[in-house]
């Protein structure tokens, strides 16, 4: 039996994109319903569609070109928006993994998968971006001086943002702020 890649591709059970510089050339069926779209509405858009904030954007694509170049792939949990449909706007958590064709060239073009977290982890709070990049760095257990190199921001920083957050969530520790991130 001959395998259909493109069947492969527009079946899959999460989220696929083909992208080049940063737009998308060619997306899955899955990808379009977690964002609530159509594929004509997603071909040849920038990812910022997908992003609740231009800085957002930005930010996580200065912080993959370095990893891609070190490791030719990318990963992380980040938030994510809606873009049509009856959930336009709604933010959701999203485990989010590239590769680079040309690890050298990130951007250039590469493939990329996404899986929708929202029934493990829905977004309770409303979170500033930083405040919500800084989060996803909290859950992965990392450090303030690991969040601040992460972030190109200064540990102290990075501290303030957690107090809020710990504020935020009513959290009494940074494991108990953890455990409600990862809950809630």
């Amino acid at each position: 039996m001959e395998v259909d890649y493109r069947m492969a591709f527009d079946l899959a059970p999460i989220g696929l994109v083909l992208s080049r510089q940063r737009a998308i050339v060619d997306c899955n069926q899955h990808l379009c319903e977690m964002f609530g779209a159509t594929r004509d509405q997603l071909v040849g858009q920038s990812f910022r569609v997908l992003y609740p904030s231009a800085d957002e954007y930005e930010r996580t694509g200065l912080r993959i070109t370095p990893i891609m170049n070190a490791k030719g792939f990318y990963a992380d949990e980040r938030i994510m928006q809606r873009v049509d449909g009856r959930f336009k706007g709604e933010t959701f958590w999203c485990h989010v993994t590239g590769r680079a064709f040309d690890r050298q060239a990130p951007h250039e073009a590469g493939i990329w998968s996404f899986e929708d977290l929202s029934a493990r982890r829905a977004v309770k709070m409303e979170l500033t971006p930083r405040e919500r990049e800084v989060a996803a760095h909290v859950m992965q257990g990392l450090t303030s001086k690991e969040i601040g190199r992460a972030l190109a921001i200064s540990h102290r920083t990075v501290e303030i943002y957690r107090a809020r957050l710990i504020r935020k969530y009513g959290a009494s520790s940074n494991a108990d702020l953890v455990h409600r991130l990862v809950t809630r």
